[in-house]
């Protein structure tokens, strides 16, 4: 009698299967790429076209309720079921139900456009991430994507979407594995992830979409007492990050309990945004500020440089408005590092770069990406601060952030939360 032999469990490695599976994605990360590479080319060309128009005719500013009004109305009556934006896209990897509508593309393109043009304070990487979750997700039908394959192309367009409109492709993609799987990266999305990214970004280069760029000229030597100041220079940034983003969902839930009819609620923030404006007499705060970002590099915030950026932004988001709160949490961390040069004694160009990451590490549970993205911005010289000021900040955050989807697997602080297990049972 022959003798049984056990049956292994390991996973075999087979060259066909993987040039298979290789070939397929990298397929449909060159037509995914392409399209969100033009697309966001397009996007930063008409965003820079329209700040320029704003800056140059700055009644428009005095415009924004009614321009909120337009905005608040269109999604009214026909963009509810993709106003929920970027949690929309990371609850679909969460759970997939149903395609991303194509419709999203244009309207939060139109919102944001219109955001920035009449002087709301916003970003950009809510939308291009919005674009492209929604361009890519037509795609999961005509390729016969499974539930499992659709969550790696909905992770393969956030990266794509957030490589080619910073111009930091690397950052890009580590952002679309562990935004939506914070502390556990799926090894099936690696391939797919990375490609879709490179090929966007390099399309939106190729197309010469405007990308801005920073420099840190001195970086210290380290020693122990240097990364204790980074250490605490990212326990403010956590803290800061914290701020934001429990006041922005404050600030969400504040209008839609004061306001019933929804449009109504752009049309007040716009009047506060307005009011804020003609107080200060500036217009640093509004916009993206990337002018008001550089000189943080170059000299010294006053300290309510960040406190005010963050208040124009919670108002103008919370109000309903479009576009990112990405670049405003770059603008609100660089002024806050810049201005803690007078208290840590670190060069203030240093201490910018790393609240410019680490206050959206702190926000979005991406430390790692974060400090990639440093580096790919500001050289790989900077890269032991950022990654201390990025950890730090990640673990002196809330555990949420402003992305109210996003599930964290395991609590930052063990004795404060307890992480549920059922929560994690479909991933």
């Amino acid at each position: 009698m022959s003798q049984l032999q056990p049956v292994s469990n390991k996973p075999t490695f087979s060259l066909k299967s993987f040039a298979q599976y290789a070939g397929k994605w990298l397929m449909i990360s060159l037509l995914t790429g392409t399209c969100i590479g033009i697309a966001s080319a397009f996007f930063l060309h008409s965003l820079n076209y329209v700040t320029g128009y704003r800056e140059n005719h700055r009644w428009l500013i005095a415009l924004l309720p009614v321009a909120g009004l337009g905005i608040g109305l269109l999604y009214h009556y026909y963009g509810k079921d993709i106003a929920a934006g970027n949690n929309l896209l990371i609850g679909e990897i969460y759970e997939p139900q149903k395609r991303v509508p194509f419709k999203m593309a244009p309207f939060i393109f139109i919102g944001t456009i219109i955001t920035h043009l009449f002087g709301g304070s916003a970003g950009r990487e809510g939308t291009a991430l919005q674009m492209a979750g929604s361009i890519a997700d037509q795609f999961s039908k005509p390729f016969r994507l499974s539930p499992t394959d659709r969550k790696i192309l909905l992770m393969s367009a956030i990266g794509a979407g957030f490589g080619s409109v910073f111009g930091t492709p690397v950052a890009g993609a580590i952002f679309g594995l562990e935004v939506a799987l914070v502390n556990r990266v799926d090894a099936k999305a690696v391939v797919p992830v990375f490609a879709a990214t490179f090929i966007a970004d390099l399309t939106a280069k190729l197309l010469h979409a405007p990308h801005t760029h920073y420099s840190i000229p001195l970086i210290p030597g380290i020693s122990l007492l240097n990364i204790l100041y980074a250490v605490t220079a990212g326990i403010l940034f956590g803290a800061c990050a914290t701020l934001f983003s429990r006041s922005l969902h404050f600030s969400d839930n504040l209008f839609g309990r004061s306001t019933a009819f929804m449009p109504l609620r752009p049309f007040a923030g716009g009047i506060l945004i307005v009011a804020g404006v003609w107080l200060l007499n500036s217009t640093a705060y509004i916009g993206l500020g990337i002018p008001f970002m550089v000189k943080t590099f170059e000299q010294q915030a006053y300290w309510y440089d960040f406190a005010l950026k963050m208040l124009f932004t919670i108002v103008t988001l919370g109000a309903g408005f479009k576009g990112g709160e990405v670049t405003p949490l770059f603008f609100i961390g660089a002024a806050l590092g810049s201005a803690l040069a007078g208290w840590i004694p670190l060069p203030v160009a240093l201490l910018a770069g790393m609240g410019f990451v680490a206050v959206f590490a702190g926000a979005t549970n991406t430390p790692v990406a974060c400090t990639i993205m440093a580096m790919e911005l500001f050289g790989m010289h900077c890269g032991i601060y950022v990654a201390v000021a990025c950890i730090t900040a990640y673990l002196f955050s809330a555990n949420k952030g402003i992305y109210h989807t996003q599930i964290i697997p395991a609590a930052k602080h063990q004795r404060y939360i307890r992480f549920k297990r059922k929560n994690f049972k479909d991933l």
